[in-house]
């Protein structure tokens, strides 16, 4: 069950944040981000060679302040979004890199859009995860916003943005891939669902304690909730009494989970205690289930473990999934250690 053949790559400096480029269709890439108090920071544009053997930076540039957020834009490659702090306070960003990168002495990231409304500690910034849309979700501790962008024009506009309520922090959220107009977000002790057309909240799960979120891209209405001790949650949002299934998670603090773009029911999640583990946990499917099966039979309890890796000698905060090729996810621990692993041999076979 355990064990690793991954292929490593090592930041700088320590590091938290990992992004598929998943408008890059040629190539398999990532951006990861680093997070030094003292240093000048970096962003690494990384790719997985033709052969799938090694990691191989294409580009490297320098970041103001550390990196605690970076999210890469669906549509344009050489776009990404950061949060960032100098140790006091929090800020975000959208960045373009450089058209000739490759062949310039020492590329400058290009900031098109400051997302300077925050008043808070900012936790992160969503794109649209489904295709081209011109708007970008930023997320502090009290409200969430909605940015226009217009890339051309180098400039982000606040469209909206809604408080979250009274003793509400929020943490973080995620945007569904098919409903352009809904989000969901979490704080201390709910799971919140908005509606962007009216930034009212429509919906909420009580007393749940998620720590990362993250939608199936695959079944309309699942979520996936890394939840605050260790556990994974498995929610359908049209009956949100109980989750449909629990997953054990990883053993200290499960702190990142991911839905497979392509596989359904492939679950990575990774945590405190050094390791990614691989799930199998398709949920019923939604003809089957229904408000009165779900009185019937409460959450499942299940333990679909197909691997762990345990390539790793610090905590793993960064984790992604690559959209081109679904087979092969990129992690990243805290020490800076960036392992890439594919997950063919625990495909289901057809």
């Amino acid at each position: 069950m355990q064990g690793s053949t991954g292929i490593g790559y090592g930041l700088k400096y320590q590091a938290r944040c990992i992004a598929d480029v998943k408008a890059d269709t040629d190539h398999t890439s990532f951006i990861a981000g680093t997070l030094s108090l003292k240093e000048e920071n970096e962003v690494h544009l990384i790719r997985l060679s033709s052969g799938g053997t090694e990691l191989v930076c294409e580009g490297l540039f320098s970041h103001p302040n550390e990196i605690w957020d970076l999210a890469s834009c669906p549509f344009d490659q050489r776009i990404f979004s950061t949060v960032f702090s100098s140790g006091e306070s929090y800020g975000a960003a959208i960045w373009q890199i450089p058209e000739l990168y490759g062949q310039l002495n020492s590329p400058q990231l290009e900031c098109i859009g400051s997302l300077d409304a925050h008043n808070s500690k900012i936790k992160c910034t969503l794109w649209w995860p489904s295709g081209r849309h011109d708007k970008l979700i930023s997320i502090d501790e009290q409200n969430l916003y909605l940015w226009s962008l217009d890339s051309s024009k180098k400039t982000a506009q606040l469209q909206s943005q809604e408080s979250a309520g009274m003793l509400q922090y929020l943490s973080g959220g995620a945007w569904d891939p098919h409903d352009i107009n809904s989000v969901v977000l979490t704080c201390e002790s709910s799971i919140q669902f908005w509606d962007l057309r009216t930034m009212k909240k429509t919906n909420s799960i009580e007393h749940a304690h998620a720590r990362n979120v993250d939608y199936d891209t695959k079944k309309k209405y699942i979520l996936v909730t890394a939840e605050d001790e260790s556990g994974i949650h498995i929610w359908d949002i049209r009956m949100s009494k109980v989750p449909i299934l629990e997953l054990p998670g990883n053993a200290h603090w499960t702190w990142a989970v991911r839905c497979n773009p392509e596989y359904n029911g492939l679950i990575l999640s990774a945590g405190t205690d050094s390791a990614v583990n691989l799930w199998f946990a398709s949920p019923p499917s939604s003809n089957a289930l229904s408000s009165e099966s779900l009185v019937e039979s409460p959450t499942r309890r299940v333990d679909p473990l197909l691997n762990s890796y345990n390539d790793y000698e610090d905590s793993v905060y960064g984790l992604t999934w690559s959209s081109r090729e679904p087979w092969i996810f990129a992690s990243l621990s805290y020490d800076g250690r960036v392992v890439v692993e594919s997950i063919k041999p625990h495909l289901p076979r057809n």
